[in-house]
């Protein structure tokens, strides 16, 4: 039993990770206690579904033994009704395991730079990216996860042009990630006297924030050029050039910004943007590779798919890439994002055990 063993091997693991977790020279190295931890907590539902897995198959044994061997008819029945239990919910492990042997996305834990832009529709678009904005600092609230203002670029009739971000926490990359692709409201905007109901979009990109190791920038690829902040209505506007514009000279890309009022730290928060785009380019382009091979439903690579319909009058939304519709969007607005992100993420692991599995 292939499956069997491997498990037994992750458990073995786990063990020794216990072990590790009581010796004094490892208690004295918090990096070596935090790594040790982190991959603990990755193992732990391995295992406990591993140990419910052998209990149940014991629990089988021994039914088939009293079926085979008693002679009382009343045992044996009985015997029978439980052991066909059984059978289904060993079942039911075998598929929980297998789902949770499905290599993890090395990215979920990382903490994310959300990009958010208005699209068609005019000034609707921008304040629809507005409350989209609100929506995900909503959602981070809820999840404890830390929030903070990368560039800001809004319309001064309460939209959003451009919002950049970044989200710090636990498995916020894993969460998030499902969010990128074009967003469209359907809905009657306030400005519209007739009652008509209008479509406008608005683009969201996740990207997962990268370290130093995982992305390299020569220095002699950036222009950063500085320059004087400015706010709507002459709010935030600094007199000194503490404003930041970095262009990546290889690739086009540009970043700007200007919360701070620190030229360093404006310039630290816009390298930790580039960084996650020129990794992001690089996934990409990884994802290009593979989708030439195979379609994926849930994660496509092309950012400008259509994946989500936000309809105002019924209080409806749509999922289009697992085909998932609710009517509770008003709490989803309000950050009640919990059910909508765990529905795409049964949707991921159940293709990605498809392809495991060698499913078209």
């Amino acid at each position: 039993m292939e499956i069997y063993d491997k498990l037994k091997s992750i458990r073995e693991k786990f063990e020794e990770i216990n072990t590790k977790l009581t010796d004094p020279d490892v208690l004295s190295d918090q990096k070596k206690v935090i790594s040790l931890s982190k991959e603990r907590r990755e193992l732990e539902e391995i295992v406990a579904a591993f140990s419910e897995y052998e209990k149940v198959l014991k629990e089988i044994n021994g039914n088939k033994e009293i079926i085979e061997t008693s002679s009382d008819k009343e045992l044996v029945e009985f015997a029978e009704v439980e052991l066909k239990d059984l059978s289904k919910k060993l079942e039911e492990l075998e598929e929980k395991i297998k789902v949770l042997l499905i290599p993890k996305d090395p990215n979920d834990d990382k903490d994310v730079i959300v990009e958010i832009r208005a699209g068609t529709g005019g000034e609707e678009a921008g304040l629809f990216a507005a409350d989209l904005y609100r929506m995900y600092s909503r959602y981070a609230e809820k999840r404890g996860w830390q929030k903070e203002l990368i560039d800001i670029s809004d319309t001064g009739l309460g939209g959003i042009k451009e919002v950049v971000f970044s989200l710090s926490g636990t498995n916020v990359f894993g969460d998030m990630k499902f969010e990128s692709g074009v967003h469209r409201v359907q809905r009657v905007p306030e400005t519209e006297a007739s009652g008509r109901i209008h479509t406008s979009a608005a683009s969201v990109v996740v990207l997962p924030e990268v370290e130093d190791v995982d992305v390299e920038i020569d220095p002699n690829d950036l222009r950063i050029d500085a320059y004087r902040s400015g706010g709507a209505g002459g709010q935030n506007v600094n007199k000194v050039e503490t404003a930041i514009r970095i262009t990546h000279l290889p690739t086009g890309l540009v970043v700007q910004c200007q919360d701070e009022r620190s030229q360093l730290k404006n310039r630290q928060k816009a390298m930790k943007v580039l960084k996650a785009r020129l990794y992001d380019m690089k996934m990409q382009e990884q994802m290009s590779e593979i989708s030439a091979q195979r379609k994926l439903m849930v994660r496509k690579g092309d950012r400008s798919d259509k994946i989500r319909t936000y309809n105002f009058p019924q209080n409806r939304v749509t999922d289009h890439r697992i085909g998932l519709t609710l009517y509770n969007l008003d709490s989803i607005m309000e950050g009640d994002l919990d059910e909508l992100i765990e529905k795409l993420k049964i949707a991921d692991r159940a293709e990605k055990l498809n392809e495991a599995s060698g499913g078209e």
